[in-house]
C-alpha cells in the first residue's frame, strides 16, 4: 500500500504542484481514507519526500538503461532528456521550483544528488565523445560538467525563464544545443545539424 501511495501522490504532485495538492485530494483519488495514508507517513513532508526519493531513483535506473546502450554521445543527451522530461510531464507544473520554494530541505538534498548523477554522467559522456572525435580534445571536462549542471538547474529558475515566455521543452532542446556546439568538433557539429533537423530532436 504505501508504493501505491506514492505513486498516486506522485502523479498528482507533477500534475498539480506540490503546494496544491493535498492529502485529502490524495485519499479522494486512491478511494482510501486519510487515517489510511497516515498510517505510513506521518505528515505530507514525508510523504514528499518518499515520493521524490522514488522518482529520482526511477529516472536514475532509466539513464543507466540509456547509457548502457552506448549510443553516439550526442544522441544519448537527448535521449536521456527526452526520458527524464517524460517521467516529469514535461515539468507542466514546475516541480522543481516547487519543491525549492515550499520544501527547500528536500530540495537541497535532491540536488546533491542530482549532481552526483549527472556529473557521472556527463563526464563519460565527455569521455566518449572525445574519444570519438565528436567533442574537442581540448575541453576541459571537469568545467564543463560543472557548467552543464548549473545551466540545467538555471533554467528551471522560473524568475530567470518563466513559463509563459519559455516552454519547458524547447528551453532545454535550446539549452541542449547551446552545450553541444560548445564542445563539439566539425565533425560533431555535422552530427548535430542532422539531429536536430529531426522532428523527434527539437
Amino acid at each position: 500500500m504505501k508504493n501505491t501511495i506514492i505513486q498516486s501522490a506522485l502523479e498528482l504532485f507533477l500534475t498539480y504542484g506540490f503546494k496544491s495538492v493535498t492529502m485529502d485530494d490524495i485519499s479522494k483519488t486512491m478511494g482510501v481514507s486519510k487515517k489510511t495514508i497516515y498510517l505510513h507517513f506521518k505528515n505530507k513532508t514525508e510523504l514528499v519526500s518518499d515520493t521524490i526519493v522514488s522518482l529520482f531513483n526511477t529516472i536514475i535506473n532509466g539513464i543507466t538503461a540509456i547509457r548502457e546502450l552506448k549510443h553516439c554521445p550526442i544522441e544519448e543527451i537527448y535521449e536521456i532528456n527526452r526520458f527524464v522530461m517524460e517521467h516529469l510531464k514535461n515539468e507542466k507544473s514546475s516541480p522543481q521550483y516547487q519543491l525549492q520554494k515550499y520544501y527547500p530541505e528536500i530540495f537541497k538534498n535532491l540536488k546533491t544528488k542530482q549532481f552526483s548523477a549527472m556529473h557521472d554522467c556527463v563526464m563519460d559522456n565527455l569521455q566518449r565523445g572525445m574519444a570519438l572525435s565528436l567533442y574537442r580534445s581540448d575541453i576541459d571536462s571537469e568545467f564543463v560538467a560543472r557548467i552543464y549542471f548549473s545551466g540545467m538547474t538555471t533554467i528551471k529558475d522560473k524568475s530567470l525563464f518563466p513559463s509563459d515566455v519559455f516552454f519547458a521543452n524547447k528551453l532545454i532542446s535550446t539549452y541542449l544545443e547551446y552545450h553541444l556546439r560548445g564542445i563539439c568538433t566539425t565533425k560533431g557539429i555535422a552530427k548535430l545539424n542532422i539531429m536536430t533537423k529531426k522532428k523527434e530532436f527539437k
